[in-house]
């Protein structure tokens, strides 16, 4: 049987090894077995009368906790077996904190450690009282947007927000003996940076690769970020495609509206702000990459994101304070919501990376060009004509320009006018007549 995340096999015992129990303790709890090769078969101590004495002692004068240690024995080999109990307090090996991960232990450090600290403590992140800082402190336009929406979305009533901001905080829950949580900070404060480096929002347009053309960054509190992130997106770095219904103009997004601001509210309310790096969106021409440190709950995968399942927010704290506000729900159905925009949309799913200490969700814009119809009086689909036009304003100038021309004439790459025009082909807009030397473009 394989090393698992609550097994371990060793051939002889090491003092090192006090590490190993360190990080079942501090995990789920595990056995070590002493005498055995990697596959687990036995091979045998020769001391391990000795040893059933010292491990148990070592264990308690370095760890301060206590282990049972059995002597087992197969095919008269005698052999050692550790069972190590999850721990309710963190454990330290001399100052390090270790932690069982799969099969590896690893050593904490920064903001793992700092998260592991805090749960054992049952705190959250969020939670953590910050000396230094009053009510009055706090910001009048983010109080002023919050009751706003609370009161648009029906969350609170007239009545619930006619009280003084202290009475607000103490309703949210964002006040612990009279000090503000840092949840209150990162929601109300004008400069949460102050305390909380990085948290704010990067926004950038990037060309071909990292060719990065232009940028902002959004600071203030969550409250006034999340106010004007989207509106900022969509009227800098996305460009509608205009229409018209009789003499109704109608502007259709490559990108739903509804399921980029879900994605940018769930990274504001799941960030690791611990770890003191910004929210980071990064907008191409074929795709939009909405990025944030996390710490998943345990077990989750990115298949766990994609189905059904609870709510579990990291910052329990920060996460109410928006649902209150009407900006998301609390039922775990974000994704699902996501998704559901996107299908309605025409566009592709979204598709979700999980990395060791961050998770980014890519939106990919739909680059066909069939023009939207309209379905119980909204638009169905989308189209991002602005390059198509073009394309075909070229080829109706010159039907036997090549495409490496065109993507000179047009200041882009030629990789992206094969792979539009190919789909413009199959869209039926343009087609090729006449071979690849002498053929030529004709619109449809």
């Amino acid at each position: 049987m394989a090393e698992n995340q609550n097994t371990e096999w060793k051939e002889s015992w090491r003092d090192e090894y006090l590490k190993w129990i360190c990080g079942f303790a501090n995990a789920q709890g595990g056995k070590i077995y002493i005498g055995t090769d990697d596959n687990g078969n036995v091979i045998g101590v020769p001391d391990s009368k000795k040893l059933l004495e010292d491990i148990p002692n070592k264990v308690r004068d370095i760890l301060g906790i206590i282990v049972d240690v059995n002597l087992l024995t197969q095919d008269g080999k005698d052999y050692i077996e550790i069972c190590v109990n999850p721990s309710s307090y963190p454990v330290n090996y001399k100052g390090e904190y270790h932690y069982r991960s799969g099969s590896t232990k690893q050593l904490l450090k920064g903001a793992a450690l700092t998260e592991f600290l805090l749960s054992k403590t049952g705190y959250k992140w969020d939670a953590v009282p910050v000396d230094g800082v009053t009510v009055e402190d706090l910001d009048k336009e983010s109080f002023d947007i919050f009751r706003r929406e609370a009161l648009r979305s029906g969350r609170m009533t007239e009545k619930d927000l006619n009280m003084s901001n202290e009475q607000l905080l103490d309703s949210l829950g964002l006040l612990e003996h009279g000090k503000l949580k840092q949840a209150a900070i990162l929601l109300f404060h004008r400069n949460p940076e102050k305390w909380v480096t990085g948290a704010y929002i990067k926004i950038g347009y990037f060309g071909e690769g990292s060719d990065l053309r232009y940028q902002d960054e959004i600071h203030g509190s969550l409250f006034i970020q999340a106010d004007r992130v989207i509106e900022l997106i969509y009227l800098k770095y996305m460009k509608a495609i205009i229409s018209y219904d009789n003499v109704t103009r109608i502007e259709t997004y490559p990108l739903p509206k509804a399921a980029v601001r879900e994605a940018v509210y769930n990274a504001i309310i799941h960030s690791n702000y611990a770890a003191l790096v910004p929210i980071q969106i990064r907008i191409h021409e074929d795709a939009v990459y909405i990025s944030n440190d996390c710490v998943f709950p345990v077990g989750w995968t990115v298949e766990t994101l994609m189905e059904r399942h609870r709510s579990q927010p990291y910052n329990p704290n920060i996460a109410n304070g928006f649902f209150r506000a009407g900006y998301v729900e609390t039922w775990g159905r974000g994704i699902e919501k996501i998704c559901e925009t996107c299908k309605k949309h025409g566009v592709p799913m979204p598709e979700y990376t999980l990395h060791l200490e961050d998770i980014m969700v890519k939106f990919t814009p739909y680059m066909g060009t069939k023009v939207p119809k309209r379905q119980n009086g909204t638009l169905d689909g989308t189209l991002n004509g602005t390059l198509e036009e073009k394309i075909i304003s070229v080829i109706s100038k010159n039907s036997y320009i090549t495409q490496q021309q065109i993507a000179l004439t047009l200041d882009c790459s030629e990789r992206k006018i094969k792979r539009l025009m190919k789909t413009m082909q199959a869209d039926g807009m343009i087609e090729r007549v006449g071979g690849r030397r002498l053929g030529q473009w004709v619109v449809k």
